[in-house]
């Protein structure tokens, strides 16, 4: 899948605007920030990948900050509701939120959503990719994504747990039914963590959830995996073959995960975040940390990060429009 965002390989380049438009603002107030506690707040459960991601970051802001980084949950209807929060904070970068590609997604599939995902917010970073992953219980007899297809009957849809109405792996799903015809049946959770619980336990025959959430899980020998999303093969499953190495052509879905702030958050505070970030994301400790949980960390500067937003929004408004999918 190409994107038009462009990567910055050192906190220098994304200081000097290098691949975006140069930062601005008050000096004294990037000098000074943070004086007090930072809380991140992610739009899904503990156990998933985004949280996962969010706590890991934190930690590491907190680090370099010397202030407390607080991570708060604050899941339901796909991130709406914690995004909602975010969305009326004051614009001070003490409070940000973590969001993955259902962000933007929900424009295509919820009809209020409660606020704006190109005005309410300003991007901080986009940090990292994630495929999404296709998995059975151990015990299924269920080996390949053809045996999970053709077990799909017109009387008898195949059930599939997802993170969310609206999720990436929600849309991971239909596109999978849109593209081979396939009966499925989504069942929604409030994040990959209770998909993933309920998957294992076999009270749902397949599940669709992040490669970061379920590759812990697939070593341990309690789920098997069928099929990643993503154009290529995953670094953390290298030996599960992707939708599209299984006859669908053309298939492809990959998540990204970020920081936004607040509308209007001061240019500076944004570019300290960004700088920090940038630092922390090029360290090999980081890196491999991220890897083995099955993210691609990456770094963007600000504008780059908000383009790609704002082409997403539009890519999934179409495609969402084009399988009739809406939540609400």
């Amino acid at each position: 899948m190409k994107r038009a965002l462009r990567f910055c390989l050192l906190p220098l380049a994304l200081a000097l605007g290098a691949c975006g438009n140069p930062p601005s603002g008050d000096p004294v107030a990037d000098a000074t920030y943070p004086t007090r506690p930072i809380t991140i707040v992610v739009t899904f459960p503990p156990g998933g990948g985004t949280d996962l991601l969010a706590r890991r970051l934190g930690a590491d802001l907190q680090e370099q900050f010397g202030q407390p980084v607080v991570v708060e949950n604050r899941p339901g209807a796909s991130g709406n509701i914690g995004a909602r929060v975010v969305a009326e904070s004051p614009p001070d970068g003490y409070t940000l939120l973590m969001v993955n590609s259902s962000f933007a997604i929900n424009p295509g599939v919820y009809r209020s959503l409660g606020f704006s995902p190109r005005r309410d917010f300003t991007a901080v970073m986009n940090v990292a990719f994630v495929p999404s992953v296709f998995v059975v219980p151990a015990a299924s007899p269920l080996r390949t994504l053809d045996d999970a297809l053709n077990a799909a009957r017109p009387e008898r849809p195949l059930p599939f747990a997802s993170c969310g109405n609206g999720t990436p792996q929600h849309l991971a799903g239909e596109m999978l039914a849109r593209a081979t015809g396939a009966p499925l049946q989504q069942v929604p959770y409030k994040g990959c963590g209770p998909a993933l619980t309920d998957v294992m336990s076999g009270q749902v025959g397949m599940g669709v959830v992040t490669a970061s959430s379920a590759a812990p899980l697939i070593a341990a020998g309690r789920l098997r995996a069928l099929a990643v999303t993503s154009p290529q093969r995953s670094p953390l499953l290298p030996a599960v073959p992707t939708v599209a190495e299984q006859g669908i052509s053309g298939y492809a879905l990959d998540q990204w995960h970020g920081l936004l702030a607040p509308a209007a958050t001061p240019p500076a505070v944004v570019a300290r975040l960004n700088a920090t970030l940038a630092r922390i994301m090029l360290r090999p400790d980081v890196q491999a940390a991220l890897r083995e949980q099955g993210f691609t960390p990456t770094t963007s500067s600000p504008g780059a990060f908000q383009d790609m937003i704002n082409a997403d929004i539009d890519r999934y408004t179409a495609l969402t429009a084009a399988i009739g999918l809406h939540a609400d």
